[in-house]
């Protein structure tokens, strides 16, 4: 049985091979993620969501459309299992929960505005801070993924790491946020239309 395995993991590693990425790819990426972040002003996407919790078989699977708009409104809009809406707009979080309204002051919180900041240059792109995070380049299963550590002792307590996913035109295909116990949500994004008008009723509550 041990034997299987390990011939059925080499032949995964085989397939999609893991490498660090040299300085100049590295470089080249943050290049050109940087030039897509500064000449995208909106984004809408179809989203999977899918959250991981140890103490339960199957990953909890949501579906919606997320909307960007420059330079840090956010609002996720969840369709599937359940209507749900969380917006982040003016250094505040709006939420919607099938018509059960909340709000909540991002700017008097330093960790809820950390998260703001990060979930908004993430989406961008624009998020290659090594002051913030320590920053991993790779090359994995034909994708070149980033991952990011965040420096911040009170912050890492919340999040320990931030993996984000790019095409090979620098957008974001995929976020993955994992928490200190190992619990993670991981975001798979379809569907990208950048620079579009987007109605101001998308970022209202």
């Amino acid at each position: 049985m041990y034997r299987v395995l390990a011939i059925a993991l080499f032949l995964v590693q085989a397939l999609y091979p893991q490498s660090k990425m040299s300085m100049e790819e590295a470089q080249e990426l943050q290049a050109q993620v940087k030039q897509k972040s500064q000449s995208t002003k909106t984004i809408t996407s179809d989203f999977v969501q899918y959250k991981h919790l140890d103490f339960l078989s199957n990953d909890i699977e949501s579906t919606g459309e997320m909307a960007f708009k420059a330079p840090d409104n956010v609002s996720w809009e969840y369709e599937t299992p359940f209507s749900y809406k969380v917006l982040f707009k003016d250094e505040k979080l709006f939420i919607n929960d099938n018509g059960n309204k909340s709000k909540l002051d991002l700017g008097s919180n330093k960790l809820f505005k950390q998260l703001n900041q990060l979930i908004t240059a993430s989406i961008s792109g624009d998020m290659f801070n090594d002051t913030e995070f320590d920053i991993a380049y790779s090359k994995e299963n034909g994708n070149r993924m980033v991952h990011f550590l965040p420096k911040d002792p009170q912050f890492s307590e919340f999040i320990k790491a931030f993996h984000i996913s790019f095409s090979d035109q620098g957008a974001v295909n995929e976020l993955k946020m994992i928490e200190p116990s190992g619990d993670y949500t991981r975001i798979i994004f379809s569907n990208r239309v950048e620079n579009k008008a987007i109605p101001d009723a998308v970022f209202t509550q």
